[in-house]
């Protein structure tokens, strides 16, 4: 029985005082590793989503065999778009990799899927969701498909390109809308004229058809125009 023991002992001893197995990293398993630590460590934005694209590593580069996990960080100083990963084996035979990763925030709206010639009506047959690099959005854009269907087209939309704002009316200049006035305790319903482009939220002013006055109002999400 004690013989047993010792043998176990001794086992267990040798076991210890084995030397680890070095583990051998390909070039692509360098860069999946550097992508998921830089998924976990960056922010999303709350409509959009996150392309992350390491570069490739120079097929010159001998990537040691390390007998211990990988350790990765992000060094400071590095710009939003651009971030140095730095990969380091820190074993008895050390080594440290920098692997450029590029981060593009995508971000949803709404473009144009063919031509659209001015005065043309915007609805699903003509325009798409899709997401594009926030870096290369100039002024702003639409993402909510509601604001946009039924509008027209105030110039000649190029297909791919983001729709704005000031690319199409809800209400235009000429339309003939429904002048609703109301508060807490009564609402009037008459028709008026528009006389001046308008989107959802915006103000506008309406000449109303019976009596002739001009007055102000808030085009609605249903193109109606109300004065509270």
């Amino acid at each position: 029985m004690s013989k047993l023991k010792i043998f176990i002992t001794i086992s267990f001893i040798s076991i210890l005082q084995a030397p680890l197995m070095a583990q051998s990293y390909s070039s692509e398993t360098i860069k999946s590793l550097a992508k998921s630590f830089v998924e976990k460590n960056i922010e999303t934005p709350k409509h959009g989503k996150v392309v992350i694209t390491p570069a490739d590593i120079d097929p010159r580069i001998e990537i040691k065999p390390c007998k211990i996990p990988l350790s990765l960080n992000i060094p400071e100083n590095n710009s939003s778009r651009n971030v140095n990963v730095k990969i380091s084996c820190e074993d008895s035979t050390s080594w440290v990799l920098f692997l450029p990763v590029r981060v593009e925030t995508q971000i949803p709206v709404l473009i144009a899927n063919q031509s659209i010639s001015k005065g043309s009506l915007l609805d699903n047959t003509n325009i798409e969701l899709t997401y594009i690099d926030q870096f290369e959005l100039r002024g702003e854009a639409i993402k909510d498909i509601n604001e946009i269907i039924g509008a027209k087209a105030k110039r000649t939309l190029t297909k791919g390109r983001p729709i704005s704002p000031r690319s199409f009316c809800v209400v235009c200049k000429g339309d003939n809308v429904d002048i609703i006035a109301k508060s807490a305790v009564f609402m009037i319903q008459t028709e008026g004229v528009a006389l001046k482009d308008a989107n959802i939220g915006e103000q506008i002013r309406v000449k109303n058809n019976r009596s002739g006055r001009t007055v102000t109002g808030t085009v609605s999400d249903d193109h109606k125009v109300i004065i509270n």
